[in-house]
């Protein structure tokens, strides 16, 4: 686990750039605070900081390795976890060993020389082998050739910057943001980005907020020579198409879910240090440590909440903890250090998340840092399990698939003349639409008429379907709720879900690990029909049923809550109305939103005449970061990284 960065020059001139380079790993120190450290040659420098979780005496970064022949062929960064290691270190060796002297083909017992030897014997098509969360590049010596790659779902960052001096690549936007000089790369913010990220409440892949870095899709891997554009392919396309099961009883698929589930837990506990586990109080955190205490009687886990009742599952994840026979630890967040904190965190996300739930889950990783130096988390079960309330949707609009399309048009017009918050006026005008035209994700934040409003540079031809067409096109013909999923993604989970989650632990130096992101959970996962998801009941209708015996009954049929934020009691009161107003009133994006319409709905939202709550955070945290990465008026607190050695 590492944060790995590196610059391939145009003109075969490191000597130019290491220096850069080893710097620039400042900015992300907190991703690897155990090892830092460069090399280079004549075309390319690699750096890294490591964070040391597995074969912590050796696995020493950036590695070399190579055949018989040419032992330091490649160089090898990278930032992850290959969970299935093991395994393929013995396939290679026992298909390879003998082409070594003395039959030695690793020089470590960790997982970086698994992917390099992988790579070495199959190729690109080794990506496809690796089961894990990675992000990675190969240099190999011998071609002159740069392979960069990225886990399926996203679970790990890899940021790009080509301009005519090379192409830089790193964990971190921040990091390349100071080798953009290097590059001769643009600095400048991008208003299309921004109009999705208001849209979005995230920046989509593989658009960043700065036009001259983008980001390496997830599932895919890219191939890079000095003084060329990076050639990307797509290795990874999910497929939530129906297919058969184990033969036998409906009981028979529960225990393939609860099997495979259970594989994917025991492969992410393996670490030569401690792991812990994030407890929500839903099912799918707390089914995550149920199955690690099979491995770690002696599991942590860790919650997270607020003293204002409704928004707290404090108590809930205390009585599961107790259930399973977990040490439970709690972190309760005070309105004043939520606040506090809020420019340290956008700081360390690169990119603004308007998800509040980000800001819990940055003190919970804290506190949990203290303990662990890994944690498991229950990521992604509502995408591949249908757990989202929005995914029952498609019932309840069933009845208007029955209209002509002229009718379901009327039904629309219809719907803009009822006044808002008159009764069925939303669910007759999401009738009217289709579902690439209403479904964009879970975040429904601003109308085009709000935009409108705080944008000076709104654009109506800069849609989600921008987004959303490309990803919808590869779902025709399959059901609704497996089109919704497999948007889902490649857009919520990649872009909101998977980027706090390691934006937020990694700013503790703390590993996150998500077992149900992992590929033989989802080949259970996609063969699963729309009745085995959502019913008119409930969500994750198969998960639940493979969960019982696993999870204590008072959490196996609970709703969803999460890590509910008091936003809209906290915008209307001190906690941070002031702290709002003076972010509004201090931020120089004149040019950008219009302040004064703003300033407005923060007034309309305190008078409790509409909840502008999510619209509001939103056009903060922007304000934050952009006081941070463009005005360099706010200066957050960044602490060196210390945390006891022996974890």
């Amino acid at each position: 686990m590492c944060g790995l960065l590196g610059f391939l020059t145009s003109d075969a001139a490191t000597s130019d750039v290491v220096d850069q380079v080893y710097n620039a790993l400042h900015c992300m120190r907190h991703r690897g605070p155990d090892e830092r450290g460069t090399w280079h040659d004549d075309h390319l420098v690699l750096g890294f900081n490591r964070l040391s979780i597995i074969d912590i005496e050796h696995s020493h970064q950036p590695l070399r390795w190579g055949p018989a022949d040419n032992p330091e062929r490649y160089a090898l960064t990278f930032n992850g976890e290959i969970y299935n290691y093991i395994e393929l270190r013995e396939e290679l060796a026992a298909a390879h060993a003998a082409e070594f002297p003395d039959g030695k083909m690793f020089a470590t017992e960790g997982d970086s020389e698994a992917i390099v030897a992988a790579f070495h014997y199959w190729g690109a098509e080794a990506v496809r082998r690796l089961r894990g969360m990675f992000a990675f590049a190969i240099w190999d010596t011998e071609t002159s050739e740069l392979f960069l790659a990225r886990d399926p779902f996203g679970i790990k960052p890899l940021f790009l910057a080509t301009g005519p001096g090379g192409t830089a690549f790193g964990s971190e936007k921040k990091s390349l943001l100071d080798l953009l000089p290097a590059l001769r790369s643009s600095d400048e913010l991008d208003p299309r980005a921004l109009q999705h990220y208001t849209v979005l409440q995230y920046v989509p892949e593989p658009e960043t907020l700065h036009k001259g870095v983008r980001r390496l899709e997830s599932g895919t891997y890219a191939t890079v020579r000095p003084g060329e554009e990076p050639k990307l392919t797509r290795y990874f396309r999910p497929g939530f198409t129906v297919r058969p099961f184990t033969p036998g009883s409906e009981s028979a698929r529960y225990r393939e879910i609860a099997a495979a589930l259970e594989d994917s837990v025991a492969k992410h506990m393996r670490a030569d240090v401690t792991v812990g586990s994030f407890l929500s109080g839903g099912i799918d955190s707390t089914a995550v440590a149920a199955l690690a205490m099979r491995h770690n009687p002696n599991l942590i886990t860790f919650t997270t909440g607020f003293e204002r009742e409704g928004y707290s599952e404090v108590d809930v994840a205390a009585e599961s903890a107790e259930a399973i026979g977990a040490r439970h630890i709690v972190k309760v967040v005070s309105p004043a250090e939520f606040a506090a904190a809020i420019p340290e965190i956008v700081w360390y996300l690169d990119d603004p998340v308007a998800d509040p739930a980000l800001v819990p889950l940055y003190f919970v990783a804290k506190e949990a840092r203290k303990h662990v130096k890994v944690v498991l988390s229950g990521e992604g079960a509502d995408e591949l399990f249908g757990g989202y309330t929005i995914y029952r949707e498609p019932l309840s609009l069933k009845p208007f698939e029955y209209l002509p399309k002229g009718l379901r048009r009327l039904a629309g017009k219809l719907s803009d003349r009822i006044p808002d918050g008159t009764r069925g006026k939303s669910l007759l005008h999401r009738g009217s639409l289709t579902l690439e035209e209403r479904y964009y994700g879970n975040a429904r934040s601003f109308s085009d008429a709000q935009l409108r409003a705080v944008l000076r540079e709104f654009r109506p031809e800069w849609t989600h379907q921008d987004v959303t067409a490309s990803i919808y096109a590869q779902s025709r013909g399959w059901d609704p709720v497996a089109r919704m999923q497999h948007l889902d993604l490649f857009t919520w989970l990649r872009g909101d879900i998977l980027v706090k989650a390691d934006k937020m632990t990694m700013a503790n130096s703390l590993e996150l690990r998500v077992p149900f992101l992992d590929a033989e959970v989802l080949k259970v996962a996609e063969r699963l029909p729309f009745e085995q998801k959502i019913t008119k009941e409930t969500t994750k209708y198969a998960l639940r049923q493979a969960l019982e015996g696993i999870v204590p009954p008072h959490v196996l049929h609970r709703a969803k809550l999460g890590f509910p934020v008091p936003l809209r009691h906290w915008l209307r009161g001190t906690e941070l109305f002031d702290w709002a107003q003076a972010q509004i009133a201090d931020s120089q994006t004149d040019h950008l939103l219009d302040k004064a319409a703003i300033k407005a709905m923060l007034d309309d939202h305190r008078a409790g005449r509409s909840d502008h709550s999510r619209r509001l955070w939103t056009l903060l945290v922007f304000m934050v970061w952009h006081g941070i990465f463009v005005e360099d008026r706010i200066k957050p607190e960044i602490q060196e990284p210390v945390y006891p050695v022996s974890l």
